[in-house]
């Protein structure tokens, strides 16, 4: 039996984007504090975009996270088409959509096979997972490889993509241009479905997650690009509407900030998104769901693995349905300067919703930004999740424990940079 009162330390927590600590005080046999301290420095992102124009923000908020760029570029871009009031040609927005499935299908691998699936495996990383098993790996290089061909034709690369601008893209591809991701996609599709099946073999505890749950939702398709500001709680609103009801504040242990909804904690991500719109997924996504058993609603933490997996099949369906129907426009954007002085605009980037909201003066350059990123708004409900880990499991081993907490955080894919505005773990038993 382990001590009731003992100090534990992990300096470094692996398979997560940054660093952080989280800090656990243990009295009488119970955790009375724990605290995921973000000590990375502020990235000051929101100061540096103060007096740009204001087609700069997409080139320069994607350079917060070369893992969702795109991301950071779409609610950018959907934040001050809306002061401008632009009206966007449809294929223009299908080309939008596709270059953000593209960022998902990319991402969620990388986080499916190379951060979580060694959890579920008693694997320390990837590397370890290829010898074991290279066929599952070798499947998971192929799909990110689809996801980052995408961003690489409509984007022009496939890190920090430098296509996008307001109102639409610098050029727009050829439809002969788009064919190679179709043959490319249809492969991807086969091993999309094979990643939800592999994954929802693992073995998941019996845990659910009690937070309010906040995601876009569009009645026409899975929100992705853009939507309604839908919550578990029957929340209905726009963008225009999200700082009424999220407020964030200023925590002493933590650089990046935490938020709140109308007072109370609440999680956004992929069981968000399809908890409040599995009705939307459609085709082969639908059916590989079902087959996973995940059902209308997945408040297990632990099969988010599974969600995301999903997620890849309909962003590998939608892709080929957006270049099935493509027609190359005659414009490849709609200009204006901004008529509103404030605009607001939402996204969902992989790891949850992510919001932008910019002020600008009569001669179109910014008076002020605000980003609030989804792994930020997820800190107190991931906090809230490890004091339940740590306190219902006080009786494992020191690296028992410290492996369980950082398994209760990978299943929430933290972007911790995009936070700051991953894991030194300190057990204080006294």
């Amino acid at each position: 039996m382990a001590p009731r009162n003992r100090e534990l330390t992990v300096r470094a927590l692996a398979r997560v984007e940054g660093e952080g600590r989280v800090d656990v005080t243990v009295r009488e046999g119970r955790a009375e504090r724990v605290e995921l301290n973000i000590y990375e420095p502020p990235r000051f992102f929101e100061s540096f975009l103060r007096g740009r124009h204001f087609l700069e923000p997409p080139d320069i908020t994607s350079r917060i996270c070369g893992i969702c760029p795109v991301a950071y570029q779409v609610s950018a871009c959907n934040a001050i088409e809306q002061a401008c009031e632009l009206e966007l040609d449809d294929a223009v927005r299908d080309l939008r959509r596709l270059l953000y499935c593209g960022e998902w299908i990319a991402s969620h691998v990388l986080h499916i096979y190379f951060l979580h699936a060694p959890d579920f495996l008693g694997l320390p990383d990837s590397i370890a997972l290829a010898r074991r098993d290279r066929e599952a790996v070798e499947r998971g290089l192929s799909l990110k490889k689809a996801g980052n061909a995408i961003l690489d034709v409509i984007g022009g690369r496939p890190i920090h993509p430098v296509n996008v601008r307001i109102g639409g893209f610098h050029r727009m591809p050829t439809t002969a241009e788009l064919i190679p991701l179709s043959d490319q996609l249809r492969t991807a599709l086969d091993h999309a479905v094979a990643t939800v099946r592999w994954v929802s073999s693992f073995d998941f505890p019996d845990v659910e997650l009690d937070h309010d749950l906040l995601a876009l939702h569009d009645d026409s398709r899975y929100a992705i690009d853009d939507g309604e500001i839908w919550s578990s709680t029957g929340l209905r609103c726009t963008a225009d509407e999200f700082p009424k009801h999220v407020v964030e504040r200023q925590v002493p242990h933590s650089t990046a900030l935490h938020a709140e909804l109308d007072g109370r904690r609440y999680l956004t991500g992929p069981l968000a998104r399809y908890s409040l719109n599995s009705s939307q997924l459609t085709g082969v996504s639908a059916q590989t769901a079902a087959d996973a058993g995940l059902g209308a609603q997945c408040r297990n933490p632990y099969r988010s693995i599974v969600v995301r997996a999903v997620e890849v099949v309909y962003a590998v369906e939608e892709a080929l349905r957006i270049i099935d129907r493509y027609e190359r426009p005659a414009e490849p954007f709609t200009a204006g300067p901004p008529i509103r002085t404030v605009g607001h605009g939402v996204s969902e980037a992989p790891r949850g919703l992510l919001y932008h909201r910019y002020e600008f003066d009569p001669t179109g350059l910014i008076r002020a930004a605000t980003i609030i990123p989804p792994t930020s708004q997820n800190q107190a409900a991931i906090e809230h999740d490890l004091r339940r880990a740590v306190d219902g499991n006080l009786m494992l081993a020191d690296d028992d424990l410290t492996t369980l907490c950082e398994r209760t955080i990978r299943n929430y894919d933290p972007c911790i940079s995009c936070a700051t505005h991953f894991l030194t773990l300190t057990v204080d038993r006294r």
